[in-house]
């Protein structure tokens, strides 16, 4: 039987506040099989999870994370955004995927080390844009890669040559049954993006993805355990 991955979306921020440790364990406990944060570099090339460029949204402070050091940032944020290395250590063997918003080589190179030193390759999965993947796969030439990419007009075959990703990334209105066939039949497993209503999870699941990203992890795992079960799912 196929098994569909559950991807917590930067936790589980309808329990606790996105890309922090309680978010990371809230997902899990709640049958997250991996879970998706984003990663940024301080001032001072700390990498830590953290979606935005500032912290206006989450931490009400209108301030760049680049102009910040990791001390500063802690300061800031009483210590609720966590550093590559704890989110790392806090999960274990759990599987972690690795946005990198807005990442240059630099910033590449030190979270793909912070990977390195912490021993956790077989733990990361790492998911972007085409720019971002080259840079992943030029520091680690056997890291698992996600292909984050927004049109219907497949990949270029000199691109995943050179990416040699494991997953294409759809948002998940792009996802058909015909885009799934397309992705299988190139050897590819087919992840989507973010689905948090109960028929667009279900929809998923019968048009074939290997994965599914969600916000409401306690929903999607009630649907897979449906399938799972052998119950009939209607979109």
């Amino acid at each position: 039987m196929r098994t569909v991955t559950l991807v917590g979306h930067r936790g589980d921020p309808y329990v606790a506040r996105e890309n922090t440790i309680p978010s990371l364990h809230a997902a899990i406990e709640r049958g997250a099989d991996a879970v998706e944060v984003d990663v940024r570099l301080s001032r001072d090339g700390v990498p830590v999870l953290l979606h935005d460029d500032t912290l206006k949204r989450l931490w009400g402070h209108d301030l760049p994370l680049v102009r910040l050091t990791h001390g500063e940032l802690t300061e800031l944020t009483s210590g609720g955004v966590p550093t590559l290395r704890e989110a790392l250590t806090s999960v274990g063997s759990h599987r972690l995927m690795l946005d990198l918003p807005g990442a240059d080589e630099a910033a590449v190179r030190a979270v793909v080390g912070t990977v390195r030193d912490c021993g956790a390759q077989e733990c990361v999965y790492y998911c972007g844009g085409p720019n971002g993947m080259v840079a992943v796969r030029a520091a680690d030439p056997g890291a698992e890669i996600a292909l984050t990419w927004t049109t219907l007009a497949p990949p270029r075959p000199v691109l995943l040559d050179v990416l040699r990703p494991r997953w294409l990334n759809y948002r998940f209105g792009l996802v058909s049954r015909e885009l799934a066939d397309r992705v299988h039949a190139d050897g590819l497993l087919l992840s989507a993006w973010t689905a948090d209503t109960r028929r667009t999870m279900r929809r998923l699941v019968n048009r074939g993805v290997d994965s599914i990203t969600t916000n409401r992890v306690d929903t999607l795992a009630s649907v897979l355990r449906k399938s799972r079960a052998g119950k009939g799912l209607t979109a």
